[in-house]
């Protein structure tokens, strides 16, 4: 599904003396099937646009576009219930919204809500339980006596059960060790390429971010600051610093081995072995040079 925003602005407690203006005239398109990265410090708007996107919250001005689904101050859809069965959304900590008696019924909730037949509920369960990579054994216990990672994979099933056609994911790995960070991250590209999902990722991650999105949209005091791919946005390190963000690790390496070594390395998305071949073979011609 194509997702646009049009001029949008949210203001909380409008007409009030606490009225604040949470995004401004914010404009955008992320074209269906893509995988895009929102950006920004706490308070730059990230969460009152993930609002927008199933309908949570209403623009206090302008439109916003979730496939046909048309949403205005005046103006929703008659379906609202359908937009958000299409429009999946794994909050930050999704495994504090746990609470059915069984890992299974907590996964069915979903779709048993949204009126999927007993059969296709029984299919959903057994076929996302081995997306997210949990045991089917599992599936008769309680979610409580889970590990942690476990309990977030249950909820992020319980997400994917409704079979989404649009994933965002808010701060997905908060909290995860390193090796859960990487597991969780390849686990949501791998379903995105495979189910072709217009996916979302809101982070504070820059690696994260260079490493798995096509698109980066950077959001500073409710307004869009800066948009295009990531190899694009990400290296730009001085209008990064004015919004208090940094460049990713990997370019801050490349940077700092140009300006030792003066030769520049384009920053091209590569592996850290790409990466490496690279500065061997520039290495081995400033050599031969001398």
């Amino acid at each position: 599904m194509d997702i646009t925003f049009n001029n949008v602005s949210y203001i909380y407690q409008k007409n009030t003396p606490f009225a604040h203006k949470a995004i401004a005239n914010l404009s955008f398109y992320i074209p269906s099937g893509t995988f895009t990265a929102v950006i920004g410090h706490t308070g730059s708007g990230k969460s009152t646009l993930i609002q927008h996107l199933n309908g949570l919250v209403r623009p206090s001005e302008g439109e916003v576009m979730i496939g046909n689904y048309r949403l205005t101050r005046d103006e929703k859809p008659d379906n609202m219930r359908m937009l958000r069965n299409r429009v999946g959304v794994v909050f930050q900590y999704p495994e504090h919204q746990l609470f059915e008696e069984t890992v299974k019924k907590d996964i069915a909730f979903g779709p048993k809500n949204f009126n999927v037949s007993q059969d296709d509920i029984e299919n959903r369960v057994r076929e996302i339980t081995s997306q997210v990579g949990l045991p089917e054994e599992l599936l008769g216990r309680s979610p409580f006596d889970l590990s942690g990672g476990q309990m977030r994979r249950v909820a992020i099933a319980g997400v994917l059960a409704a079979k989404p056609d649009v994933l965002v994911l808010d701060e997905p790995t908060a909290g995860l060790d390193p090796r859960g960070q990487h597991e969780m991250m390849d686990m949501f590209t791998d379903m995105h390429k495979q189910q072709g999902l217009t996916t979302i990722l809101v982070t504070h991650s820059m690696e994260d971010a260079v490493k798995y999105a096509d698109h980066v949209i950077i959001l500073n005091e409710g307004a869009k600051y800066m948009e295009g791919r990531p190899e694009e946005v990400l290296t730009q390190r001085e209008a990064l610093h004015h919004v208090q963000l940094d460049v990713p690790e990997m370019v801050q390496f490349i940077n700092a081995f140009s300006e030792k070594f003066g030769q520049k390395i384009p920053y091209h998305r590569q592996s850290e072995a790409e990466l490496a071949s690279e500065i061997r073979q520039v290495l081995k011609g400033a050599g031969k040079d001398e």
